[in-house]
């Protein structure tokens, strides 16, 4: 670790956090501090409101083009970032300590998971924390219920069927179903 590096710096490194790490208390309460925010977002019903508060969470600005439908439910906020012409439907969850880019024109249904962050297999270490980002690339859509794990990227123009969990990089203009995902059949390029 190096001189003034906090947890967060570590994570967006990629740095695996250990369970007994003495910043680990320090996760929680920017999770707490996201929680305030996110219940204000959760309960505005003007798209600018939702913007300005979606940008409070994550520390960037959010485009006018980008449209959120509340609830959405993040535990840390600022390591997300998303693009222009993004629109993500209701109830979606963002686990960001791992880092989650969302690209331009993504579209994201309802009841999806973005989860950047995981734990060990070995019960001895079950309880440290495994960062790794996701990044949807531009013009993605992901289908409603679907699971994105920590490490995957979405190609371009590529869709995530309903109901999927993806594991895998998905390659651009391709679609993509089950548990766990495979390309089903590629998109035909329009150009």
């Amino acid at each position: 670790m190096m001189e003034n590096e906090t947890i967060f710096d570590r994570l967006r490194n990629g740095e695996t956090i250990a369970h007994d790490d003495p910043e680990r208390e320090s996760l929680r309460d920017a999770s707490f501090a996201t929680m305030k925010l996110l219940r204000q977002l959760n309960a505005a019903f003007d798209a600018g409101e939702i913007r300005q508060l979606l940008a409070a969470i994550t520390g960037a600005e959010i485009d006018s083009s980008t449209a959120l439908f509340p609830p959405i439910y993040i535990n840390y906020g600022k390591n997300t970032r998303i693009g222009k012409k993004v629109f993500i439907n209701f109830n979606c969850t963002f686990l960001d300590l791992g880092g989650i880019t969302i690209e331009d024109e993504v579209l994201i249904a309802p009841n999806v998971r973005l989860l950047s962050e995981g734990h060990p297999i070995e019960p001895e270490n079950r309880h440290s924390l495994i960062p790794k980002p996701i990044h949807i690339k531009r013009n993605a859509w992901i289908g409603a219920d679907a699971t994105i794990l920590q490490g995957v990227t979405v190609g371009e123009n590529s869709i995530v069927a309903a109901g999927s969990v993806v594991s895998d990089d998905v390659p651009d203009n391709t679609v993509v179903g089950g548990i766990p995902a495979k390309v089903l059949r590629e998109i035909p390029s329009t150009a």
